[in-house]
C-alpha cells in the first residue's frame, strides 16, 4: 500500500525508494527525518550464498577497518546495508566505503540525508545472480556516479575493477572504464591501495606490504605478547638476581662491620690488659726497689 506524503512523494513499503532530488529539496528538515525513518533497513536480499561468500567479504571488511583504524583515516565502511540514492531501487552491496564521513554506525545510507553517495563498492560472487554483478551492478553503480566498483569472483578466483572516467559535465550519462592490472594488482584511487588474489583469497596491499587480516593480524600481536610477556619475566628475573647480590653484599658488608667492630672491641680489651699489666709491672718493680732500699 502507497503512502502518500508531503511535495507528492509516495512511499511504497513493496518498492522503497527515497524521494527524488527535487521532492528532497522542497521538504522540511521534519518531513525529511520522518521520510528517512519510513525507508526501510530491512528487506529481502539475493538468496544466501553460502560460507565462501560470507568469509570473503567479512575478511576484506575487517582488514580495511582495522587498517583505516590504525592509519587514523575517516573511511566509512560497511556490509549489506541498504543504500538509497534518490527515487532508486535499493540496493545492499557485499562492502561499501565513503571517504571523509565519521565511521559511526548506521542503519541505512540514505544519500540525500548524508549529503553524500558511495565511493566504492565491492561485490563477492560466488554462487549468485552472476549478471547482477557483472551486468546490472556495472551499469547502476556508473549511473549512481560511484567512482569504484570491484568484483571478485571467489569461485573462479578473478577480479575485476572498473572506475570512472573523469567528470564529463558536457554530458550527465556515465559509464565505467575497466581497471586495467599491474603484475596482477589493481590500484585503488578511493581506498590508496592494491587489490590482488593471493591463493583463494582477496588481499589488499599498501605498497609493498600486505594488509594482514584480522587472524593474522591477531597471532601475530599474540606472539609479540609472548614475546614481551618473556622479556619481561626475564627482566623481573635479572632484577629479583640484581637485588639477591646487593642483598648478599649488603649482608657480608654488615657481617665485614660486625667482625671489624668485634675486631676493635677485642682489640680494646687487649689495650685495657697491656694497661693494666704495664701498671702492675710499675707497680712491682716500684715495691721491689723498696724492699731492696729497706
Amino acid at each position: 500500500m502507497r503512502h502518500a506524503l508531503e511535495h507528492g512523494y509516495a512511499f511504497d513499503p513493496d518498492d522503497p525508494r527515497a524521494p527524488s532530488l527535487a521532492a528532497w529539496e522542497r521538504m522540511s528538515d521534519e518531513e525529511r527525518a520522518r521520510v528517512v525513518d519510513m525507508l526501510p533497513s530491512e528487506f529481502e536480499l539475493e538468496p544466501p550464498e553460502g560460507d565462501p561468500h560470507r568469509v570473503a567479504a567479512s575478511q576484506a571488511i575487517e582488514t580495511l577497518d582495522a587498517y583505516f583504524r590504525r592509519t587514523g583515516r575517516r573511511v566509512y565502511l560497511s556490509s549489506n546495508l541498504a543504500v538509497f540514492y534518490p527515487d532508486e531501487p535499493v540496493f545492499a552491496p557485499d562492502l561499501l566505503a565513503v571517504l571523509g564521513v565519521e565511521p559511526g554506525e548506521r542503519m541505512k545510507w540514505v544519500v540525500n540525508a548524508e549529503g553524500k553517495g558511495l565511493d566504492l563498492v565491492l561485490e563477492v560472487a560466488y554462487a549468485g545472480n552472476l549478471a547482477k554483478d557483472f551486468e546490472l551492478n556495472v551499469e547502476r553503480y556508473a549511473r549512481h556516479g560511484i567512482p569504484e566498483y570491484f568484483i571478485f569472483d571467489r569461485r573462479r578466483l578473478s577480479l575485476r575493477g572498473y572506475r570512472l572516467p573523469p567528470a564529463d559535465t558536457a554530458r550527465r550519462a556515465r559509464s565505467y572504464q575497466p581497471i586495467m592490472p599491474q603484475a596482477g594488482r589493481f590500484v585503488s584511487h578511493v581506498l590508496g591501495l592494491e587489490l590482488a588474489i593471493v591463493g583463494s583469497k582477496l588481499r589488499f596491499f599498501s605498497g609493498t606490504a600486505k594488509l594482514e587480516e584480522a587472524d593474522e593480524l591477531i597471532a601475530r600481536l599474540g606472539v609479540t605478547l609472548d614475546d614481551v610477556l618473556a622479556r619481561k619475566d626475564e627482566a623481573e628475573q635479572r632484577a629479583a638476581d640484581e637485588a639477591k647480590r646487593a642483598e648478599e653484599a649488603d649482608r657480608r658488608a654488615a657481617d665485614e662491620a660486625r667482625r671489624a667492630a668485634d675486631e676493635a672491641r677485642r682489640a680494646e680489651a687487649e689495650a685495657r690488659r697491656a694497661s693494666d699489666l704495664e701498671r702492675q709491672l710499675a707497680e712491682a718493680l716500684a715495691e721491689i726497689e723498696r724492699l731492696r732500699r729497706n
